[in-house]
């Protein structure tokens, strides 16, 4: 169970990788304009409330994010020249592996909770 968690772990990040790879090639000037489209696209998707199955229906919910996002990832991949889909790679990789700050992640805790309860005693308070 613990190697099909770490294989997921893996995989998701290569997807997360991929998708970021994706922007960066779409921002080349040497990208082809339809795989920028599509690439354009498939982030729009990715970023979108709105989804083509939606994510409150149990299991179903979650097929476009697990299942048609990578596929549609691929495929644009492939429309990509080999040598700006390595240069954006590389760049993706670099941008992902940077340390985080986990001071920063605090801090933006901090002000989400105080914005969260500061609404709640204005809904409660009216």
């Amino acid at each position: 169970m613990i190697a099909l968690w770490q294989r997921l772990r893996f995989w998701a990040r290569l997807v997360v990788r991929d998708g970021l790879a994706l922007y960066i090639a779409a921002r080349d000037r040497r990208t082809p304009w339809f795989a920028k489209l599509l690439a354009l696209l498939v982030a729009a998707y990715a970023l979108s409330p709105i989804d083509l199955i939606p994510d409150a229906i149990p299991v179903l919910g979650f097929l476009d994010e697990l299942i048609l996002l990578p596929i549609a990832i691929a495929l644009i991949t492939r429309l990509i020249p080999s040598e700006i889909m390595a240069e954006s790679r590389a760049a993706a990789q670099a941008m992902v592996e940077k340390p985080r700050s986990k001071a920063g992640a605090a801090i933006m805790m901090t002000i989400w909770t105080f914005a969260a309860g500061a609404l709640l005693w204005w809904v409660f308070t009216r």
